[in-house]
């Protein structure tokens, strides 16, 4: 029978598991005040585009309770919250507590409170009872999860029958005419931009390593199906830079 690993990546260097957790939530706590002006000059403004496909395609109802986890700034929630209507509830759960108060004050300033709701958690141990939610949504959050299969197997017990988890991160570049391309981006650029606008290169290098340790379209998926999900599809978006993962949960 296999141990199971004292270590894991955090970026392209191996950790202690235990350690992982406090290194994530120092990156986000570090970018947090810069978090959506990175995003814009990052994806130049594209990030909003696959937000609002991703939520607009996402199957959400009138009268849905969706758990939006890995919430960060809100971007996510302010777009569900129309689709839920007046009958359904969004959960923002974050780790980390500098990204729910920024999205917080933000969403509060757009005068979103109504059937809103915050929480400090970890998506590996959900502080709810099982079948709470109609939809589990994450974006951009999943790679930085210290055992992501601990995660979507909590994803899967906290929806109702019936329910849907979906999934936005990056994913592998399926062009090969882009890949270079996107590399240089991601390890020349980002890191420069890191320094320049929020003041932090060390983050956003990690932020580019995590993207390159994190699973491919094809394992997430098959890790979506060990977990429980059935009818798991993928959909990439900006030739696989990004890509939506949909499973149910029967």
């Amino acid at each position: 029978m296999n141990e199971p690993s004292t270590t894991t990546h955090f970026g392209y260097r191996d950790v202690p598991v235990a350690e992982k957790q406090k290194l994530v939530g120092r990156v986000f706590t570090s970018v947090a005040a810069r978090y959506d002006l990175m995003n814009d000059l990052m994806s130049f403004g594209v990030h909003r585009i696959w937000k609002r496909w991703f939520t607009a395609t996402s199957g959400v109802r009138h009268g849905d309770a969706v758990l939006d986890l890995a919430g960060g700034t809100g971007d996510i929630a302010a777009l569900l919250l129309p689709l839920v209507g007046e009958r359904g509830s969004v959960v923002i759960g974050d780790i980390n507590a500098a990204m729910l108060h920024i999205g917080r004050d933000r969403l509060l300033d757009r005068g979103c409170v109504r059937n809103l709701s915050y929480a400090q958690l970890n998506a590996e141990a959900l502080p709810f009872p099982d079948a709470s939610f109609d939809a589990v949504t994450i974006a951009f959050g999943l790679r930085n999860v210290t055992d992501k299969d601990v995660a979507l197997r909590e994803m899967h017990r906290v929806l109702r029958p019936g329910g849907r988890v979906l999934i936005l991160e990056f994913s592998a570049v399926q062009s090969q005419i882009l890949k270079p391309l996107y590399d240089f981006h991601s390890f020349r650029v980002l890191p420069r931009l890191g320094a320049m606008i929020a003041g932090d290169a060390e983050s956003y290098q990690y932020l580019a390593e995590s993207i390159r340790k994190h699973p491919d379209q094809a394992t997430l998926k098959a890790m979506m199906e060990t977990a429980g999900f059935a009818r798991v599809d993928v959909r990439n978006l900006s030739a696989g830079i990004v890509a939506i993962h949909r499973g149910y949960k029967i």
